[in-house]
């Protein structure tokens, strides 16, 4: 008999996104990419998490006959994390992670720092997060080809064809403080006279294949696609990439293949030639 898959638990003393993220991770594993995951967030006290999880185990037994429960805890509160790690391992029904000890135990051994035990420290509004979003803000303006005078303003210049992911990693690049412009390139139209200024090291070329870009712009298409020549045409899209491909080579800009990647992979593989190239510290970026 198929076995259901189980409600993941998540138990924060912020709000519980990096314990979703972990079980989001975790779950796809399983061939589950959107698992039922119930948070409770902003939790202060050992005796909540012991009282929610108690009526959770109630709730189980008595709908679904299994009392079992999947906790994934992080909680900074040294004192409240004993209590609720020593609690779990003692109840045979609740099978707990703890997502932040272990990996807050490792950087304060090495570096004989110690932890400052604040809840959603990753989310306060400090002169990171402001830079965060004017990044975000600069990104947003500078996206498909708009503003070309404001190139040399821009930390990392994308170009690419149509379809080849440059406004999804200009947003993810610009959530990790990095202030983006794309260009988009096309066989019909010169690209801004700007993008031969910009340094090599800052400007990025995303390829794929023909063949994907003849799928993923005839999906885009769709029923209109009878009528809008040659966008979709594997001819024509040849002829866009070649053309595209020479002037990434004049430009001596670094070359990314996109084609079956996730956005995050492309886009750590130009955070990390961006940080070597340009000596930034990793305490820098976001």
């Amino acid at each position: 008999m198929a076995r259901k898959f189980p409600t993941i638990h998540v138990i924060s003393d912020s709000i519980g996104e990096t314990a979703r993220s972990v079980a989001q991770a975790a779950s796809a594993q399983f061939g589950v990419t959107n698992p039922k995951i119930e948070i409770f967030g902003k939790v202060t006290s050992f005796e909540q998490v012991r009282d929610y999880l108690e009526e959770h185990s109630r709730y189980h037994i008595e709908q679904l006959g299994d009392d079992r429960l999947v906790v994934f805890y992080t909680l900074v509160h040294g004192q409240m994390r004993d209590k609720v790690s020593a609690w779990i391992d003692g109840q045979a029904n609740i099978y707990g992670v703890d997502l932040l000890t272990a990996a807050i135990d490792a950087i304060a051994d090495i570096s004989g720092l110690i932890p400052n035990s604040s809840p959603g420290a990753l989310r306060v509004a400090d002169i990171n997060y402001f830079h965060r979003v004017e990044a975000l803000e600069f990104t947003i303006e500078h996206d498909d080809g708009r503003n070309p005078q404001d190139l040399n303003k821009a930390d990392i210049v994308l170009i690419g064809v149509s379809r080849t992911s440059k406004t999804p990693l200009s947003i993810y690049l610009a959530q990790h403080g990095f202030h983006v412009a794309n260009i988009p390139l096309d066989a019909d139209t010169k690209p801004p006279e700007e993008l031969f200024d910009i340094e090599p090291t800052r400007l990025f070329g995303l390829m794929s294949t023909p063949d994907v870009l003849e799928g993923i712009r005839q999906r885009r298409l769709g029923t209109a696609g009878n009528v809008a020549g040659k966008y979709a045409d594997l001819e024509y899209i040849y002829d866009d990439l070649e053309q595209a491909r020479s002037l990434m080579r004049k430009l001596g800009c670094y070359i990314i293949r996109t084609d079956g990647k996730a956005v995050e992979e492309t886009a750590q593989e130009i955070i990390s030639f961006y940080m070597r190239s340009h000596a930034v510290p990793s305490d820098v970026m976001i």
